[in-house]
């Protein structure tokens, strides 16, 4: 009882020890405020699915910080989102915008689905064109199960 006692004690104190610090915040809201503005329309490149707003990657602070310092420099929201996509291109925007290199990106789900569904419709309505005899039969519950039956009848 004592060593899973001790065990359960470690392991909290392993937990603990795991933590993280707290988000580094500008003195200022206002600019903490458009921080998180910009930051939240930049992708985090080592998660791809959050923004560096959201992330904790050590990437995606690093990020949070030379926006904050940007904006503390005195440029615009629109001067880093510009600087941002120059340096990595439009993959760190988190709403691309629509081109000719993007375009399978914004279409391409849509496109699948409409082919998906449309390929359903068509093989729902061969099959139900189809007669009842061009399926194959279920199986019937009158038919042999045990081993002795099976046996007799090896092409079951």
């Amino acid at each position: 009882m004592l060593k899973l006692l001790m065990a359960a004690v470690l392991s909290c104190a392993a937990w603990g020890a795991c933590a993280k610090d707290a988000p580094q915040v500008a003195e200022d809201p206002a600019l903490e405020k458009r921080t998180l503005a910009v930051a939240a329309e930049l992708r985090c490149l080592v998660c791809q699915n959050q923004t560096i707003a959201d992330s904790n990657a050590g990437l995606a602070i690093d990020l949070r910080n030379q926006v904050r310092e940007m904006l503390r420099a005195g440029k615009s929201e629109r001067e880093i989102v510009d600087y941002m996509t120059a340096r990595y291109g439009d993959f760190v925007l988190y709403r691309p915008p629509v081109k000719n290199t993007t375009a399978l990106l914004w279409f391409g789900p849509p496109l699948l689905l409409g082919a998906g569904l449309v390929t359903l419709w068509l093989v729902l309505r061969r099959r139900s064109r189809m007669g009842a005899d061009q399926f194959e039969p279920d199986e019937t519950d009158d038919a042999p199960t045990d081993e002795a039956a099976l046996r007799k009848d090896p092409a079951r």
